[in-house]
C-alpha cells in the first residue's frame, strides 16, 4: 500500500544526487551557483556539500574570484573517489584499464597472456589484475568494480559467452573468474562497451554506427542513444554482412564477411607485415602495392557505410586499434569514397574518430560501474 510513497528519506536520497549531479555536471561551482541552478534552498545545499564533502566525494580547491565580497569556494568532485576497472580479453593478450569518475583512462597495461578455456588462464586474469592494481598504486577501497569486455556475443545478463567461435571462448562464463576476481564483476560483448564509450563521449549523437577497427573487425548500432542489442544479442553484427558469396572464408564459417576485407588482420596476411611496418612503410615509401591494399580496405568499409547511411540516418564512427594509425588524409579519402557512391553525401562531421585506441573496449566496459555509481550517490 505504501509502494511508491514519496517520503523525506527519498526526497534526502534525490537531493543529495541532485547537488552532486550538478556538480558533476559543472565540473567547477559554487554554493551560491548550485542553489540558483537546482532553485534549492541554501541550508539545503549545504547539509548535502557537508555531507558529500564527509564522504570524500567533492573537495573544495581553492576560491573564485571577488565580485565584491566574500569570496566563494571552488566546489568540484572529486574525480579519483571511486575507480572502475574495466579488462579487455582478446586471443592473445589482455587489456587492463583504470578509469576515474569522468570515464577518463587514468592507467593501462598489456599483458601478452594466450586466451585458453581453463583454470590456470582465468586464475591468470586474476593474478594480472592485482598486478595492474598493484603497479599503479590503486586503493582497493575505491574500486567499484571490474568490467570485462570479449570477443563474442554475450548472454543478456553478461554472465556468459552464447557465441565465441573466434576466440574459441563460447564455454566461458563469469563464474569461470570471479574467484580470481574480488570486485563485484560481470562481462560485455566488446563492441557493445565500444558503442556505450561513444555514447559517453560524443553527447550529439543520436543515432549510428561504430566500426570497432581491431585485429578481428567489430560493429554496432545505435538508435535514439541506445547501443540495440537485438532479440539474441546479435543486432549490429556489421562485420558478417556478405560483399560477396564467393569471397574469402570468414571465421563464421561463411564466404565474403565483411570481416575478410576490413580486419587488421587481413592487412597483415595481405602485406606480410605487422600492422606498425605496413603503415610506417607505406606512409615512408609511399609504396605502391601497399597503398592499393589500404585504399582496398577503405573502399570495402566506404562500401558498407554507404549502404547504412541509407537505412539508419546518423553518424559513423571509426575506433579501435587501427584508429591509431590513421590520418586526416586517410578520413577525407573514405569521405570521399562514400560520397562518390550515396546519392546523400555524408558531412565531415558524420564521420567521427575514437581516441582510445586498441583500448576502447576495455574502457568502454568500465563505464557500466561509474554511470552505476553517479546514479546511486
Amino acid at each position: 500500500m505504501n509502494e511508491g510513497r514519496v517520503t523525506a528519506s527519498n526526497i534526502k536520497k534525490i537531493n543529495r544526487n541532485r547537488v552532486y549531479r550538478m556538480i558533476y555536471q559543472e565540473g567547477t561551482t559554487s554554493k551560491f551557483q548550485l542553489v540558483q541552478l537546482l532553485e534549492m534552498g541554501l541550508s539545503t545545499v549545504s547539509y548535502n556539500l557537508a555531507a558529500l564533502n564527509e564522504e570524500g566525494l567533492i573537495k573544495f580547491d581553492g576560491f573564485f574570484e571577488s565580485t565584491g565580497g566574500r569570496r566563494a569556494n571552488r566546489i568540484q568532485i572529486d574525480p579519483v573517489a571511486r575507480i572502475a576497472i574495466g579488462i579487455g580479453i582478446l586471443s592473445d593478450r589482455l587489456h587492463y584499464v583504470a578509469a576515474d569518475l569522468y570515464g577518463h583512462m587514468i592507467y593501462k597495461d598489456t599483458y601478452p597472456i594466450p586466451y585458453e578455456h581453463a583454470a590456470d588462464y582465468y586464475k591468470s586474469v586474476g593474478e594480472h589484475l592485482q598486478q595492474f592494481i598493484s603497479s599503479h598504486a590503486i586503493d582497493e577501497k575505491k574500486i567499484l568494480g571490474v568490467s570485462i569486455a570479449v570477443q563474442g556475443i554475450v548472454s543478456r545478463d553478461g554472465h556468459s559467452v552464447n557465441y565465441g567461435v573466434l576466440m574459441h571462448n563460447s564455454q566461458m562464463t563469469l563464474d569461470d573468474i570471479k574467484p580470481y576476481v574480488p570486485f563485484p564483476c560481470r562481462m560485455e560483448h566488446d563492441s557493445k562497451a565500444a558503442g556505450n564509450l561513444a555514447l559517453w563521449n560524443l553527447p550529439d549523437i543520436r543515432n549510428g554506427v561504430l566500426f570497432l577497427l581491431n585485429q578481428n573487425l567489430g560493429s554496432v548500432v545505435i538508435t535514439n542513444r541506445v547501443v540495440q542489442w537485438g532479440d539474441h544479442m546479435r543486432s549490429g553484427l556489421i562485420e558478417h554482412t556478405c560483399m560477396h558469396p564467393d569471397g574469402p572464408l570468414c571465421y563464421c564459417g561463411k564466404r565474403g564477411c565483411l570481416e575478410t576485407y576490413c580486419s587488421a588482420e587481413r592487412l597483415e596476411k595481405e602485406s606480410g607485415m605487422d600492422i606498425a611496418s605496413f603503415f610506417r612503410v607505406m606512409r615512408e615509401t609511399n609504396a605502391p602495392e601497399l597503398r592499393r591494399i589500404w585504399s582496398d580496405y577503405l573502399s570495402k568499409l566506404a562500401f558498407v557505410i554507404r549502404n547504412l547511411s541509407v537505412t539508419l540516418d546518423g553518424v559513423f564512427i571509426l575506433a579501435g586499434y587501427l584508429v591509431s594509425y590513421i590520418t586526416k588524409e586517410d578520413i577525407q579519402l573514405l569521405l570521399d569514397m562514400i560520397n562518390a557512391l550515396t546519392p546523400w553525401p555524408l558531412t565531415e562531421d558524420q564521420l567521427r574518430v575514437g581516441h582510445s585506441g586498441p583500448y576502447t573496449p576495455a574502457l568502454g566496459a568500465a563505464l557500466y560501474y561509474i554511470s552505476a555509481f553517479i546514479d546511486s550517490v
